[in-house]
């Protein structure tokens, strides 16, 4: 059917009928040939409805945006970003940036996830990241410990948030997209515990440093268990340090609360390296992966070294699981510190022992005569280990 447009004495151009057909329009078509101040052809045959469909769902996600802050209720954790500041960069991941900034005044870090360009990340790319977003917020926002790092607030799917920009526009900022999520949490100047130990990788801890990181490392997590939460990704990047070397559990990125059975949570999650070998072989999984974990950082704090520093991920993994492969104690060892690491990586989850067992075990060990990495006359590492490897 063709439509043509006529005036009526008022100016206004309204649709006439053109050929037999008397259904009538309810969509905008296009237009076709020649326009004219008089009249217009249009075409219905050529109506693209798919295409106006497609215009008006994004028209409306842009102004669901827009509103987006107005239409949800506000959480409890959110912050009011009028009092952040975000300043530069201090850390940059897979999922996300790190950034130095303040919040009334406090130093803190903003941990902003990278959710993607518009139109870039699928919508299945962005539920996860949403998802691991509000996990991250559930777990860490309701948690009180000094060894855990204090969580200081949150925004979700802001539009008002502003960082600092590679390419500074006018104002020096970049507005993020309404989707744009962000955790603030205080700033410790120490930087990450594996940062400290590649610093120290040569000339190695005093025995009491070893067993202060370790006693922090140790409550921190005792804390999260008996919070019946499994953090999944224990290792020394995610250890932050204060000014006064006081050791912070950081990055609930992955933690999530205990299942009440163990059947209900498997996957292989977290780092390999650190990883429980029924985590690795994507069997069921407790709290106890994360002291399996403990265990490699503990090795890791006292010998100031990387754990498999020759063989591929792959090779790990796999060793680990049917090898019962793991980390080379030194002989200079104390053997009340190298129980500890073999009772915490024992194969079998089951003969681990708790968090609060292993911090008892630890606050048992006698550090005034030394025993570690540096003897206690002397500057020079332990003789009977073997030159610093490591990054």
């Amino acid at each position: 059917m063709d439509l043509m447009t006529s005036e009526d004495g008022g100016g206004i151009k309204t649709p006439k009928k053109v050929g037999n057909n008397e259904s009538g329009m309810n969509s905008t078509v296009k237009a076709t040939g020649s326009v004219s101040s008089k009249d217009m052809m249009f075409r219905a045959d050529q109506i693209d409805l798919k295409s106006l469909d497609i215009q008006l769902e994004k028209h409306l996600s842009r102004v669901w945006s827009r509103n987006i802050d107005i239409q949800r209720p506000k959480e409890e954790w959110e912050i009011d970003l009028s009092k952040l500041d975000i300043r530069y960069i201090i850390a940059q991941g897979t999922y996300g940036t790190v950034y130095r900034g303040t919040y009334d005044s406090q130093d803190v870090a903003v941990k902003l996830l990278d959710w993607g360009e518009d139109g870039i990340a699928t919508s299945a790319e962005t539920a996860a990241l949403r998802t691991s977003f509000q996990q991250e917020v559930a777990v860490w926002h309701k948690l009180d410990h000094s060894n855990v790092t204090k969580f200081v607030g949150a925004s979700m799917g802001t539009s008002n948030l502003k960082i600092p920009s590679k390419n500074p526009s006018i104002d020096g900022h970049n507005s993020l997209p309404p989707r744009a999520c962000c955790v603030v949490v205080e700033y410790l100047p120490g930087g990450t515990l594996k940062q400290f130990l590649i610093r120290n990788r040569r000339k190695k801890l005093a025995f009491k440093v070893v067993i202060q990181l370790a006693l922090d490392l140790s409550r921190g997590l005792n804390y999260l268990h008996s919070e019946k939460i499994v953090h999944r990704d224990v290792k020394t990047e995610n250890m932050l340090l204060d000014a006064h070397r006081t050791l912070k559990i950081a990055d609930f990125g992955v933690a999530r609360v205990e299942a009440q059975n163990p059947r209900d949570m498997t996957g292989e999650t977290g780092t390999l390296g650190y990883m429980a070998p029924e985590v690795l072989d994507g069997k069921p999984y407790n709290r106890r992966c994360d002291v399996y974990s403990f265990g490699i950082c503990l090795w890791e704090i006292y010998c100031c070294d990387m754990p498999y520093p020759d063989l591929s991920f792959a090779d790990v993994s796999s060793a680990v699981v049917r090898q019962n492969l793991r980390p080379e104690i030194p002989r200079c060892c104390p053997s009340a510190l190298a129980n500890v690491m073999r009772k915490c990586w024992d194969a079998n989850a089951d003969k681990r022992p708790e968090m609060d067992e292993v911090v008892r075990m630890l606050e048992a060990i006698d550090t005034s005569k030394g025993g570690g990495m540096i003897p206690e006359d002397q500057a020079s590492g332990c003789f009977c280990f073997t030159p610093a490897r490591g990054p």
